[in-house]
C-alpha cells in the first residue's frame, strides 16, 4: 500500500463529529493517520469513529468540552495511552449564532467566544505541552470572517478574527522557541455544512440570504467540507514544513474581490 501523508500520526480534531470536523477526521484517517474525534456530543463522535473504522481507517471517539482546561489536559492523556503521542492538532470546535454589535446579548458573546476563540487558546496551549518535545502541526480553523467582517455576526466575526492572530503569535512563540511546531490557520468561505443551515434556519430570510452570500463567491458556489479538509491535511503534511503562521484562504474567490 501507498503511503499516506501522514502515515502513522495521531492526530486531534476538535469538533470532530460532524460537519467540517468529520469531513477532516475523514480526510486525515485516508492518509494514515490515528484520529481521535474530540467532541462535546459523545454519541455522534462514537458514530464518526465507527464509520472511519468500517472503512479500515483507525479512529477513536473522546469526549471534550473545549471551554474546559482540565478536559483538554485529560484528552492528550487519553489519546496518547489509547493512539500514541499526538504531533497533530486540528482545532475545529466552532459555533454561531446570527446578531450585530447593537443586538447581540453579552451571554451570547461570550458563549461564542468561549468555544471558538478560548477553546483554540486551550487547545493549542496543551498541544504544545505535548508536542514540544518532539514536533508537529497545528490547525487552527478560522474564516473568512476573521479577514472580512459581515454587519450580522459581530461575536462571530470577532472570535475568529482574533484566532487570525492568536495563530500567527503562536507560530512566533513556537519558532523562537525551537519546539518544530509549525502554526497555520485556514479560513473557509461559506461551506454547506450542518452548522451554516441551522444558522440560516433560525433568520426569517434565510434562503433569500443564502443565495445572496452563494453570489458573492466568484466560483458560483459555496464550498463543500471536503474542499477545506484538504487544506488541512496539506498543512498537516510535511508537504507543509516551511510554512508557519500563514492563513490559507479556502473561499471560491470571496475575499478576492
Amino acid at each position: 500500500m501507498a503511503m499516506g501523508r501522514v502515515d502513522g500520526r495521531v492526530a486531534v480534531v476538535s469538533g470532530g463529529g460532524r460537519g467540517l470536523g468529520a469531513a477532516i477526521c475523514e480526510r486525515l484517517a485516508r492518509d494514515g493517520a490515528l484520529v481521535a474525534i474530540a467532541d462535546i456530543d459523545i454519541a455522534t463522535a462514537e458514530m464518526q469513529a465507527h464509520r472511519l473504522r468500517e472503512k479500515g481507517c483507525v479512529a477513536k471517539a473522546f469526549a471534550l468540552d473545549v471551554t474546559s482546561e482540565a478536559q483538554w489536559e485529560s484528552l492528550y492523556s487519553q489519546v496518547s495511552a489509547a493512539l500514541g503521542r499526538v504531533s497533530i492538532l486540528v482545532n475545529n470546535a466552532g459555533i454561531a449564532a446570527p446578531g450585530t454589535a447593537e443586538d447581540t446579548e453579552l451571554a451570547d458573546w461570550k458563549r461564542i467566544h468561549a468555544v471558538n476563540l478560548d477553546g483554540v487558546f486551550l487547545g493549542t496551549k496543551s498541544g504544545i505541552k505535548a508536542m514540544k518535545e518532539h514536533g508537529g502541526a497545528i490547525v487552527n480553523i478560522s474564516s473568512i470572517k476573521g479577514i472580512a467582517a459581515t454587519s450580522f455576526s459581530a461575536a462571530y466575526d470577532s472570535s475568529k478574527g482574533a484566532v487570525r492572530i492568536f495563530t500567527k503569535s503562536t507560530a512566533l512563540h513556537c519558532a523562537e522557541n525551537h519546539y518544530n511546531i509549525r502554526v497555520n490557520s485556514v479560513h473557509p468561505g461559506w461551506v454547506r455544512t450542518e452548522m451554516v443551515e441551522e444558522g440560516m434556519a433560525k433568520l426569517e430570510d434565510g434562503e433569500a440570504m443564502m443565495a445572496q452570500i452563494r453570489a458573492l463567491h466568484p466560483i458560483g458556489r459555496f464550498g463543500e467540507p471536503d474542499e477545506i479538509a484538504n487544506a488541512v491535511l496539506f498543512l498537516a503534511s510535511d508537504e507543509a514544513s516551511f510554512i508557519t503562521g500563514a492563513e490559507l484562504v479556502v473561499d471560491g474567490g470571496y475575499t478576492a474581490q
